[in-house]
C-alpha cells in the first residue's frame, strides 16, 4: 500500500526539523520536545511515525545517505559519460549545495561522532564510505589497471571525506569547499595522466 501523502509530509517535516535541532543544539541534546517544537507538531507524533527518537535519527540520516545518491544520480541519467566525466560527478555529488549546508555539515559531524557508539549509526556510516568506493572504483577501473584502479578509488575516496571535513570545520566554509571539490577534481586528473590517459577526451 502506498504511503499517505500527508504522512509522507509530515515524516519529512520531522527529518527537516532534526536537522535543524542536531544543527542548534548538537545530537545529544536534541530531543523529542526540540523537534516536534521546530516541526511544530506533538512530540507523540515522533514516537506515532519513527517509534521514537533513535528511530528519527536514523531516518535523517537514511535521508542524507539518499540526497547524496539521487545528486549522482541526477547527473549520470540518461548520460552516455566518459569514466572522467563520472568520476567528476563523484565528486560534485558530495559537494552540492545541501551537502554544504549549515543544518547538514553540522548533522554529518554529530552523526561521525555518535557512530563510534552507535552500531545502527555505524553501519549506516559504512554503507555511504562502501558506496562512494564502489563508485569511484567503477570509473577508475575502466582506465586504470585493477591494482592502480584500487588504489586510486580509495585514496580519492580520503580525499572527498578530508576535504569534506575539514572544509566543514573551517572558519570559511563556504570558500573551502569550492576549493576542495577542485582539488579533489585535479587529483583525479593527475592520478589517470601518471598512465597516459588523456583526461580532455
Amino acid at each position: 500500500m502506498p504511503k499517505s501523502p500527508v504522512k509522507s509530509i509530515r515524516r519529512q517535516q520531522l527529518i527537516d526539523a532534526t536537522l535543524v535541532s542536531v544543527a542548534q543544539h548538537g545530537l545529544q541534546h536534541t530531543t523529542i520536545n526540540s523537534i516536534s517544537q521546530l516541526a511544530g507538531m506533538s512530540s507523540g507524533i515522533i514516537s506515532h511515525y519513527f517509534s521514537g527518537k533513535q528511530g528519527l535519527i536514523q531516518a535523517t540520516l537514511r535521508h542524507l545517505l539518499e540526497q547524496l545518491k539521487q545528486a549522482l544520480l541526477n547527473r549520470i541519467q540518461g548520460q552516455v559519460l566518459a569514466p572522467i566525466e563520472r568520476l567528476m560527478m563523484i565528486v560534485e555529488a558530495n559537494f552540492t549545495e545541501l551537502q554544504r549546508s549549515r543544518n547538514v555539515t553540522h548533522t554529518w559531524l554529530s552523526f561521525w561522532a555518535q557512530a563510534v557508539h552507535d552500531p545502527q549509526l555505524a553501519r549506516l556510516q559504512n554503507i555511504n564510505s562502501r558506496r562512494l568506493y564502489s563508485n569511484l572504483y567503477f570509473s577508475f577501473q575502466q582506465v586504470l589497471p585493477k591494482t592502480f584502479a584500487l588504489m586510486a578509488a580509495q585514496q580519492t575516496a580520503a580525499m572527498i571525506d578530508g576535504f569534506w571535513l575539514r572544509s566543514a570545520l573551517s572558519e570559511t566554509p563556504e570558500l573551502d569547499f569550492v576549493q576542495a571539490e577542485k582539488l579533489c577534481k585535479t587529483f583525479i586528473h593527475n592520478v589517470i595522466k601518471q598512465y597516459g590517459v588523456n583526461t580532455c577526451q
